[in-house]
């Protein structure tokens, strides 16, 4: 057995100090100490998949991200593990609990099957792993074997902890409750003459300042965004459905000099709407999340979504956005892309169905994609953008 301090000390001097999961009573010791301690980041996520996102995230802005979840909740992680970080190949660490582990502890009974197959798991996935070390001896050689799989493969490295492998460690920060938005909601109608996906992103683009990265969810958002003008700040998710505000929201508290704009899909918000909780609560004051509405899922045939019944306006505002607007033309776009608040903002828009004939994909590969994005975040200059330094 060993102490938290033991594993997250090392690991944090090897650049691991964004952390983001939901939690397991085998983690808990874990997730306390990185609550607690005040060198380390821990954004507590609504579930798995969205823990991988964050972490993702802060990975693109040069941190090393680490994500904990018990395996029960490994299928939550699929998705963005196989169509996000293996195709952008965004290494993060992921610790993931043995519960039902075959001969190990009596354990529920919902934990049986996955207890059997976790380790087949990352085989699948061809994530490569090991088991988390259980004595202080074991540490340093894990944490370099994973840190030399992860930058040499560019993709994740897991961990599988068994029971009682860390100590107990008293949790003493509580989160702090933040009031809702009250009267942020502007904008009492949409208009008749709903302007096309293009005509939106178009305006975003001739708003976008010289730092504003800009992540647009899979499916047309990407495609379309790309066909207008292809640029070095805009990472076009290709798969991940739904985990776009997730990614955006570790790239806006790793980088909170840095504008980071969301673009979101009606079908992906709807998909992942527990995001929206985090994000809520984090409330990175550089973020900018837009979700354009055209009640369908357009890519794949047009099937309705449920949008037309639902105010994703409120939700945004019942989820703690601090401000939450409905625009309702190209211009209000524009307004908001031209102000400089600092404040978590959420643009709710309806636009018209419809794409442009022989919309063009991404000519690079994902993760070449990924190494542009890095290298212009790592290039640009904040004092030069002149927004939030």
């Amino acid at each position: 057995m060993i102490h938290a301090s033991d594993f997250l000390q090392p690991a944090k001097k090897l650049g691991f100090n964004f952390f983001s999961g939901v939690p397991c009573s085998y983690l808990k010791p874990f997730i306390n100490y990185t609550i607690d301690a005040p060198d380390l980041d821990y954004v507590g996520a609504a579930n798995e998949g969205d823990a991988v996102a964050i972490a993702s995230g802060a990975e693109l802005s040069g941190r090393r991200g680490v994500v904990m979840f018990q395996n029960s909740g490994f299928g939550n992680a699929v998705n963005p593990l196989t169509s996000l970080n293996a195709i952008f190949r965004i290494p993060v660490l992921a610790i993931v609990t043995w519960r039902g582990e075959p001969g190990g502890d009596p354990d529920e009974p919902q934990h049986e099957l996955m207890g059997r197959i976790t380790g087949e798991l990352f085989d699948t996935m061809r994530i490569p792993y090991t088991f988390f070390p259980e004595t202080q001896d074991e540490v340093e050689p894990v944490l370099r074997r994973a840190v030399s799989e992860m930058e040499g493969r560019g993709l994740p490295f897991g961990l599988i902890m068994t029971s009682g492998t860390v100590a107990p460690h008293p949790l003493t920060t509580k989160l702090r409750p933040k009031p809702f938005a009250t009267d942020s909601i502007r904008s009492s109608a949409f208009w008749s003459e709903m302007p096309t996906r293009a005509d939106v992103l178009q305006s975003v683009q001739r708003r976008t300042q010289y730092a504003d990265a800009v992540i647009a969810t899979t499916g047309y958002m990407g495609r379309t965004l790309y066909g207008l003008e292809d640029r070095p700040n805009q990472l076009y998710m290709v798969g991940s459905m739904g985990c776009a505000s997730s990614l955006g929201l570790g790239l806006a508290l790793s980088q909170p000099d840095r504008r980071v704009i969301v673009l979101d899909g009606d079908g992906a918000a709807l998909m992942r709407l527990g995001a929206m909780t985090t994000v809520g609560y984090e409330r990175p004051r550089n973020l900018v999340h837009i979700v354009l509405d055209n009640e369908m899922h357009a890519s794949t045939g047009g099937q309705s979504t449920t949008t037309h019944s639902v105010d994703l306006a409120a939700i945004a505002q019942a989820c703690g956005y601090p401000r939450v607007l409905k625009a309702t033309s190209v211009d209000e776009i524009e307004s908001v892309m031209s102000e400089n608040t600092e404040e978590l903002t959420f643009v709710h828009m309806k636009i018209r169905p419809g794409e442009a004939n022989n919309l063009p994909r991404p000519s690079m590969k994902p993760y070449e994609v990924a190494q542009r994005f890095r290298a212009w975040l790592q290039e640009t200059s904040l004092v030069e953008a002149g927004r939030y330094v």
